[in-house]
C-alpha cells in the first residue's frame, strides 16, 4: 500500500462529495456521484480489499448512477430556474 496514492484518492474522493453537494444541477450532481464511487472503487483496490471494490463498481458507480439518471430524465421540472 502506497500512502501517497491513498491521499491523492482520498482528495479526489473528498473533492467528488462536496463537488456533488454543491452543484446546483441534478443530472451533474448524478455524474460526479458515480465518479465519487469510482474513486472508492480504486481506493478500495488499492487497500486490497477486491471484493468490496468490486461490489462498489458494480452497484455504486454502475446500477445507482444509471437509476439516478433515468429518474432524473423521466422526471419534469415545474419552475424553470
Amino acid at each position: 500500500m502506497i500512502w501517497q496514492i491513498d491521499l491523492i484518492l482520498l482528495a479526489f474522493v473528498l473533492v467528488c462529495a462536496l463537488a456533488s453537494l454543491m452543484v446546483k444541477d441534478l443530472l451533474s450532481s448524478a455524474v460526479i456521484f458515480g465518479a465519487y464511487s469510482f474513486f472508492m472503487c480504486i481506493l478500495w483496490a488499492e487497500m486490497g480489499a477486491v471484493d468490496v471494490a468490486f461490489t462498489e463498481a458494480a452497484v455504486g458507480a454502475g446500477v445507482s448512477t444509471i437509476f439516478f439518471i433515468v429518474a432524473i430524465v423521466k422526471t419534469t421540472r415545474r419552475t424553470k430556474d
